[in-house]
């Protein structure tokens, strides 16, 4: 036999498709990773060299065993390391003593996996790992891990083993096979964001299921999956709740607003990942890319055969953030002219009977919903696909309806979903390997439709602007400097150390704010006082704080009284994983009651800015309420714009906070700030 041994060079091609595997711990015990390990690497004995490492015993499933990596006739590309922790630095160096070019740890409970990882790059190698599930590569039939997948379209990285191997079975039973499966265990060594990277040039790849519990380098990382996004390759992601993405930094109104969450929400929507809440939504959203990678808008035509099942479908797809249009008159009347009487004819459909009386009618309404125009996916529920189960006689013509519902979805580009009854019938298979996925619960379809429709263009901005380049110093006069370089607008004001400073202050014209500067939360501590309608009151508030809140930089403005103002919280963050952050919301002293805040990566486009505002619940005060005249928006999207890039290109700035900004139908303003560097100590 003459196996092709030319591989790639590439770094990680020695996980994907080496040209020799050593299994070191092989076991003929179907209870040990020694024996997944061996027999599944024997799987691909015909394209590469495999040699088995036991101690103990002369052969493994047949196959010679040596007793050592030393004792091999040629040095193995990759091993493969299933034995106990405290066996796992001798063979390492063992093997890298002999060349080995990389390692998947198995082994769990590693003392030292840092010390492990740098002594395997020193050597020139790699490590998937420690704690790592195993490997595979359904191109290069290379098999290394516990169970037997079956090849297909999903990739799966997993940092979690087990949670990988479940995806992966939930998907095998829904016909949907693997071309690739990577457990990342540690990362001790390769990180998530190389796998991925990876996946880039790997042609059985078109859809990516991925598991993390943390976002280390996450920048990079999310940049790589909105690249693989625009190579046709979209990211289901899963997480969790509590996961170290964020460090939030709870210093700020904005830290109180935000979870980790919402910061993971904003890098998936500017790099076109869907996030998921299940291991079960990962595969129906996989599944459903499969067939559907785009939508074109969230207008959804629902076809049943039971009105309440109907009516129900339309709930939950407005709950789940897709429209169920009322449709046109002339649809409407063609729809009642074919169906029976009683038919509900204007979305949802309920076929009332029609459907029994020719199950072809299924494909047919589907198809005249569609060719109107007036919706972006059909979604059908009923009792479709229990016909054949049921009645045997009518099992042939269930299943050329839904041969023909694949085709109506693949001729005019509309997706089509089914909701029934038995998912596990003939008629559902067909359904899928046709391009129509199935789900056995109305809920499900609509959620991964929903999914897919939430992906839209990068809301980050690509363009880079001119930005601040003043230094970040404590306090806020400093804050002022930094932000009005950047473009922000603030109301005249002085920066008043003591009495004798107060009498340029007063020629700022009544009324006066009065603010300690160097305090972040002002009004907790009474350290500022509005509304000063003379020198002299001016004059006696600044005795007063002074007295209270000691010696420090205090900062008179002229007060804002521009009529009919919103006030609007900005707000920029640098996540220590994850990178810039925009937030906006309603501002003032009441922003945490309001809990009402947008989160995007930054920067954002103007456009993405007016979107953010749109999405708030206090929007319609933006835009004129009973009576009030609409502010100018496009002043505040500008401001919002300018902080978003202010805190993508200045890594030295930790946190931007604007609270609040002043909008009126005459501009918006900053009446306070502040500016956190990355090396400035916590103050209160």
């Amino acid at each position: 036999m003459t196996m092709n041994l030319t591989r790639p060079s590439t770094d990680l091609a020695v996980f994907h498709d080496p040209a020799s595997v050593a299994v070191v711990g092989a076991s003929e015990d179907p209870t040990k990773w020694g024996y997944w390990l061996a027999s599944g690497a024997l799987t691909g004995a015909h394209r590469r060299r495999i040699s088995l490492v036991n101690s103990r015993t002369a052969t493994v499933l047949g196959q010679p065993c040596v007793p050592s990596v030393s004792a091999l006739d040629e040095t193995p590309d990759l091993v493969a390391l299933c034995v106990p922790a405290g066996h796992v630095d001798a063979v390492v160096d063992e093997s890298l003593d002999r060349g080995v070019r990389g390692f998947l740890g198995i082994t769990a409970g590693v003392a030292d996996d840092a010390a492990l990882a740098r002594r395997i790059t020193a050597g020139g190698a790699r490590l998937v790992g420690t704690n790592s599930l195993g490997i595979y590569d359904a191109t290069t039939d290379l098999q290394l891990m516990w169970g037997s997948p079956t090849p297909g379209p999903l990739a799966i990285v997993s940092q979690s083993g087990q949670l990988g191997s479940e995806l992966m079975a939930l998907g095998r039973r829904h016909g949907v096979g693997v071309s690739r499966f990577v457990s990342i265990g540690n990362q001790s060594d390769v990180a998530a964001k190389e796998l991925l990277a990876d996946l880039a040039a790997h042609d059985a790849t078109r859809v990516i299921a991925l598991y993390l519990e943390s976002f280390t380098d996450g920048e990079a990382l999310f940049d790589t999956l909105d690249g693989l996004r625009r190579a046709g390759k979209p990211t289901v992601l899963l997480t969790v709740g509590a996961s170290a993405a964020s460090s939030r930094l709870a210093r700020t109104h904005t830290g109180s607003l935000t979870s980790s969450l919402d910061v993971v929400d904003a890098a998936c929507r500017a790099a076109g990942v869907i996030r998921v809440d299940t291991p079960s939504d990962v595969v129906d959203v996989a599944r459903t890319l499969l067939a559907v990678p785009t939508l074109r808008g969230r207008r959804v035509g629902i076809v049943g055969d039971s009105g309440g099942q109907s009516a129900i479908a339309a709930d939950v797809a407005a709950a789940a953030g897709l429209t169920v249009p009322p449709f046109p008159v002339a649809l409407t009347a063609d729809l009642e002219a074919a169906l029976p009487a009683g038919a509900a004819c204007g979305n949802p459909v309920d076929l009332a009977g029609a459907g029994e009386r020719d199950l072809q009618n299924y494909a047919t309404f589907v198809e005249r919903v569609i060719v109107d125009g007036v919706v972006d996916a059909v979604v059908m529920t009923g009792y479709f696909g229990c016909y054949g189960e049921d009645t045997p006689s009518l099992a042939d013509t269930e299943l050329s309806v839904a041969e023909r519902l694949g085709a109506v979805a693949r001729d005019t580009g509309v997706p089509v979903l089914v909701h029934t009854m038995a998912p596990e019938s003939a008629t559902a298979r067909v359904l899928e390997q046709h391009g129509v996925p199935s789900f056995d619960r109305i809920e499900s379809a609509m959620r991964a439709l929903a999914a897919i429709g939430s992906v839209e263009t990068p809301r980050r901005d690509p363009k880079r602007v001119n930005t601040s380049t003043a230094p970040v110093a404590p306090g806020y006069w400093a804050a002022r400097a930094v932000l009005a370089d950047a473009g922000v607008a603030f109301p005249p004001g002085v920066l008043v150390r003591s009495a004798a400073d107060l009498a340029e202050a007063t020629r700022l014209n009544a009324p006066f704010v009065l603010k300690a500067g160097w305090l972040e939360h002002k009004s907790e501590v009474g350290g500022v006082r509005t509304n000063l309608a003379s020198a002299e009151q001016l004059s006696a508030a600044f005795e007063d704080m002074c007295h209270r809140l000691g010696a420090g930089d205090y900062v008179v403005e002229k007060q804002d009284t521009r009529g009919d103002a919103v006030e609007i919280l900005v707000a920029g963050r640098r996540d220590p994983q994850l990178g810039p952050m925009i937030v906006v919301g309603a501002g003032g002293t009441e922003t945490e009651i309001h809990q009402d805040v947008r989160m995007e990566r930054a920067p954002v486009s103007h456009a993405m800015a007016t979107s953010m505002l749109d999405g708030l619940r206090c929007a319609p005060l933006l835009h004129g309420f009973r009576g009030r005249p609409p502010v100018d928006v496009d002043a505040l999207a500008k401001l919002i714009v300018s902080v978003s890039h202010l805190v993508a290109q200045r890594p030295d700035i930790a946190e931007v906070e604007l609270n609040p900004v002043r909008v009126t139908p005459t501009g918006a303003l900053a009446v306070d700030g502040l500016v956190v560097g990355n090396d400035q100590p916590n103050r209160t």
